[in-house]
Formats: C-alpha cells, sequence, structure tokens
C-alpha cells in the first residue's frame, strides 16, 4: 500500500508498505487531516517511528462484525490493552499499555489503509462529508472541556490561540459560554473566528489581565502558556489543550500563588461531536483549506507549517 512513514528524523513515501496484519477492522483511508500533533511529532513529540496522522474517515474493508463492512467510519484513537484497571473502568484513553493512532506504537492514517479494534470506529452518517468527518476527533477534543468542566454562561472565557484546534474550542464553548475572547497571532484566522461573534484581539492589555473565569491554552507554546498565566483570574480555571513540544522550562509559579487550578485535557468522546456536526450545531465549513495527494505529502505538511493555514488534508 501506499503509506508515508517516519523514521524519527525523516518523513519518507513508500508506495509498497505492507498492509495492516489481520486481527482487527481493516479500514480504507478516503481522507486524512493535518494536525499540530502531527507537526509536534515530526519535531521530536513522543520519540514516534512509524505512519503519521490519526484524523481520518474511511470506509472498513475487513471486520469480524459484518455489519462495519462496506460502512464509512471514524475513529477513536486509543487501544488499551483490556485487562488493565484502566480498561476495566472503561478508560481506555488512560491505559498504560495503550497504543494511540499515529502517535504511539500505532500505525496511522497517512496510508492506503489502517486497522483499529471495532469498538473504536463510529459509522458516520451520509449528511456528513468527508471533510466534514475528518474533524470528528479533534472536535471531540473540544468537547471533552465540557465533560471537565461545569461551564457557566456568566463566565468570560479566553482562548489563547488562534489555529484549528483554538477554533474548534471556541465553537464548542460558545454553545454555553457567549461571552469569550481569542487571543491570537494571525489577522486573518482571527477575522474567520470574528464571524462566530467572538471578540478578538492581537496581544494582552493591562485590562485584560486577570479578568477571565476561564482561560484555554491552545498555542503549543510556552509564550501561549505565559499569556493564559496572565489572563486567568486568581481561583480561576485553566485548559491546557495543547501538547507543548518545546524543553525549556515553563514557571508555575503563578498557579500557586494565583491558586490557579490546571485541567489537562486531550481526547473526547465521538458522539457528541458527529452529532454536533450532523445537526448542524457545529459548522466546519469556514476551516477547510486544502486536500493533497499522499504522494505530495511533503508539500503538504509545509502548507500545514504555514501561519495562515487551517485544515489541510492528505487523500491517499
Amino acid at each position: 500500500m501506499k503509506a508515508t512513514y517516519f523514521d524519527g528524523k525523516n518523513l519518507n513515501y513508500d508506495d509498497n508498505y505492507p498492509v495492516p496484519q489481520p486481527g482487527e477492522a481493516l479500514v480504507r483511508v478516503n481522507l486524512a487531516g493535518i494536525c499540530g500533533t502531527d507537526l509536534e511529532i515530526l519535531d521530536g513529540y513522543m520519540k514516534y517511528h512509524g505512519i503519521l496522522g490519526h484524523e481520518f474517515v474511511g470506509t472498513v474493508e475487513k471486520s469480524g462484525n459484518p455489519d462495519l463492512i462496506g460502512r464509512r467510519v471514524v475513529g477513536e484513537i486509543n487501544a488499551g490493552c483490556g485487562v488493565c484497571d484502566s480498561c476495566k473502568k472503561g478508560m481506555e484513553r488512560h491505559c498504560p499499555n495503550r497504543t494511540v493512532l499515529g502517535i504511539l506504537n500505532r500505525n496511522g492514517a497517512f496510508a492506503e489503509f489502517l486497522s483499529l479494534p471495532e469498538k473504536n470506529l463510529h459509522v458516520i452518517p451520509d449528511s456528513i462529508t468527508d471533510e466534514q468527518a475528518v474533524f470528528v476527533e479533534p472536535l471531540a477534543a473540544a468537547f471533552e472541556i465540557k465533560e471537565q468542566v461545569s461551564l457557566q454562561p456568566q463566565w468570560s472565557v479566553a482562548v489563547v490561540g488562534d489555529g484549528r484546534l483554538a477554533q474548534l474550542i471556541i465553537k464548542v464553548l460558545k454553545l454555553t459560554c457567549p461571552n469569550i475572547t481569542c487571543f491570537g497571532k494571525h489577522q486573518s484566522k482571527l477575522v474567520g473566528i470574528l464571524t462566530d461573534g467572538v471578540k478578538i484581539k492581537i496581544g494582552i492589555e493591562s485590562s485584560d489581565e486577570q479578568s477571565f473565569d476561564l482561560v484555554v491554552e491552545a498555542t503549543g507554546s510556552n509564550s501561549g502558556f505565559s499569556d493564559t498565566m496572565k489572563l486567568i483570574k486568581p481561583r480561576g480555571i485553566v485548559v491546557l489543550k495543547s501538547a507543548i513540544a518545546s524543553r525549556e522550562n515553563l514557571d508555575l509559579t503563578p498557579t500557586v500563588v494565583n491558586e490557579i487550578t490546571l485541567v489537562g485535557s486531550r481526547c473526547g468522546l465521538f458522539k457528541p461531536a458527529i452529532d454536533a456536526l450532523a445537526t448542524g450545531m457545529v459548522s466546519v465549513d469556514s476551516m477547510i483549506d486544502s486536500t493533497y495527494p499522499l504522494e505530495k505529502f511533503s508539500e503538504a505538511i509545509q502548507h500545514a507549517k504555514e501561519p495562515d493555514t487551517l485544515k489541510v488534508f492528505l487523500k491517499p
């Protein structure tokens, strides 16, 4: 099969890569998305070797469940061992022995085929396009905030970051909290956010400091974390939504002095995301950027790295 393989230093194309072995559902990848985590991995995050990509939509070709064969699906990316305490409690996402699609000990979606356990797969309704379906995984991650934090409509909320994940987070938070300000760096992205009825700012003013009940950090950078600490009120809640691959030290002193609650937030349940897309409660069409054939993965990666770029797809 066609695939791209990361050897720890370089991303390489192989048109004769082995097809995943039997034992799980075999999915032909229709479309895969490039996300910030993929770009972080290319910079050394997770020390991963293998096929990248965890945002995808595909068609089931082989499965022990005949009802899945031929169906269009997306997939939860964490596969637990099934026998540890975390798995027995239904927390496969925190299984110490888990594999993670395109991130940890499991080949991902930048290929013609991938494999996942049948229980990880979710059938996508016809009302959702392939491009929209690729957003299910990151949108589920955005909905996870609502699972972890009891959002209050009267809260003043800030999102630090204006990229792909930040924009999805804003769309989800807006369902509960109308007073949202996005702090970003790229005017073109912020204009798109403005259409959601969100206040936008480039740079923090003195009047912004310690004025938000909830701040979501979605930049993946040390500077974003520093800005987050400036914005949050004493005893406020900070949600850390992006992996920071930087080796620099982070100053956590303000979290102690101001008694800040830090919430680490990662993957989320797929059903709320699928329902939101199917009903039109959340629209992602404005975030679709461009599609590249898998053979042009290098051009796609470079385009995805550009500051003004939104969602870039690879099509095997």
